[in-house]
């Protein structure tokens, strides 16, 4: 598990293999990933876009982008939370992705830009 804040929101990301869609023999490695979101600010926030970079060990690189998070553009109160589960796929056994999340200040419809922290994806057995 790793956390980080900025801009007044902390973000923690949770993962998890997935080896019941996976497919180790074809190259097909499922992951999901939790994500927490608390607002620290004094001013409630919506989360109007995400920006993703997903490393796989291979050396590929993708990038992903859109809007909100699992379909929603969730609203955050001040000290409140949002948490979400999504999924990545990878080639490789090993992979990380990190990413932004572009926010509003909710009273004041001005932008700002969350990080979101360098998450690794591994299956349990090359952790050895």
């Amino acid at each position: 598990m790793v956390s980080q804040i900025s801009a007044g929101v902390k973000i923690t990301v949770e993962t998890f293999y997935q080896p019941e869609y996976s497919n180790p023999l074809n190259s097909e490695f499922m992951f999901a990933y939790k994500i927490t979101i608390e607002n620290n600010n004094l001013f409630p926030i919506k989360l109007l876009s995400r920006h993703w970079q997903i490393y796989d060990s291979n050396g590929s690189v993708r990038e992903v982008e859109g809007d909100g998070v699992v379909g929603m553009q969730p609203k955050i109160a001040t000290n409140g939370m949002y948490e979400y589960i999504s999924g990545c796929n990878l080639r490789s056994e090993l992979g990380k992705m990190q990413g932004t999340y572009l926010m509003e200040n909710v009273h004041t419809g001005k932008t700002f830009t969350v990080i979101v922290p360098t998450f690794e994806m591994c299956v349990p057995f090359k952790m050895n």
